[in-house]
């Protein structure tokens, strides 16, 4: 009864935190806007790129990607403080706590709390999660999005790529992991990449997907997507 009650606070605590909305929060306090108002409509980092900039985008993205870090981490703490039973299936449940703890947070980022319901992508969040859970597949993957977006300029086909890549990764014999639910779980998340993405797609698909140019001016740019 006591590991429900931390592992259920544990979840509440990782979707509060995935919540906390870094593109409004940043877009209202330093330019006097709702970054939901412009561009795509999104409270992600992409769209912040695209109305504030690159540096104002910067900062929304690595605050989202520490949200999923630090919401995924929480599954440390309840393991390595003995908050919850210390057995011989501890690996295996750490894994577990990881996975519900990151998703809480992607959900959260998706659809936060404090803003309406109406957030980001949640692409930047399971970054940070999957650093947490595999960082060396996770860099990897990191690399396919810069290199994708460097060629094409397309924030979404990168985004999409690279999810795409962790699963794809994890079934060749270097990275095959013991437990085969990190597999099932990373295709599970290109699944909601994908689906968070479906205007995306079809923009992409019919040739009228913006791109993402990076620039250091510090100024508003209003886009339309």
């Amino acid at each position: 009864m006591i590991d429900l009650f931390f592992i259920i606070l544990g979840a509440v605590a990782a979707y509060l935190i995935g919540s906390f909305p870094t593109a409004v929060w940043y877009s209202k306090r330093y330019f006097g806007i709702d970054v939901r108002d412009y561009g795509s409509g999104n409270a992600g980092a992409t769209n912040t790129f695209r109305v504030l900039g690159s540096r104002a985008g910067m900062v929304v993205l690595l605050i989202d990607v520490l949200k999923g870090f630090v919401a995924t981490s929480l599954a440390w703490v309840l393991t390595y403080t003995h908050l919850v039973s210390y057995d011989e299936f501890m690996l295996e449940k750490l894994l577990f706590y990881k996975l519900i703890f990151g998703l809480l947070a992607v959900l959260g980022h998706i659809f936060p709390i404090y803003a309406n319901f109406k957030g980001g992508k949640g692409v930047a969040t399971l970054l940070g999660m999957m650093l947490c859970v595999n960082w060396a597949v996770t860099l990897i993957c990191l690399g396919i999005f810069i290199i994708v977006l460097l060629l094409s300029q397309y924030v979404s086909l990168g985004s999409l790529l690279a999810a795409l890549a962790f699963p794809l990764i994890l079934l060749s014999p270097r990275f095959k992991p013991d437990d085969p639910v990190l597999t099932v779980f990373g295709f599970f998340m290109f699944i909601v990449i994908a689906i968070t993405h479906k205007k995306n797609i079809i923009r992409l698909a019919n040739g009228e997907e913006s791109r993402t140019k990076i620039s250091f001016k510090r100024q508003m740019k209003l886009y339309q997507d």
